[in-house]
């Protein structure tokens, strides 16, 4: 069954966190991710709170897919410079069967 992973992000040092960007893609592929939607401008909330203002949703094959991906070493070490550039929140969701 697909899962989803849904982001939130404020980045506050865009020059450190295209270094994340810039190897993002390859990693994220090899495990089957597809990037369905990202806010290029302020996510806007319909209802309730939303944490930071942009959104990214992620679709990989399965839950595994998406936790091999998050604990992939190469991954770690990217995710660095997003840690060092931006706060987020992460949550992973099953799809429908």
């Amino acid at each position: 069954m697909s899962a989803y992973m849904i982001a939130q992000i404020e980045v506050n040092d865009s020059d450190e966190y295209s270094k994340y960007l810039s190897g993002f893609m390859p990693i994220f592929e090899r495990y089957g991710g597809e990037l369905l939607a990202t806010s290029k401008c302020k996510t806007e909330v319909l209802e309730g709170q939303w944490a930071y203002p942009s959104t990214v949703i992620m679709k990989f094959p399965s839950r595994e897919h998406a936790r091999s991906w998050h604990v992939d070493p190469e991954y770690k070490k990217l995710v660095e410079h997003r840690l060092r550039s931006a706060q987020a929140n992460l949550v992973l969701v099953d799809g429908m069967p």
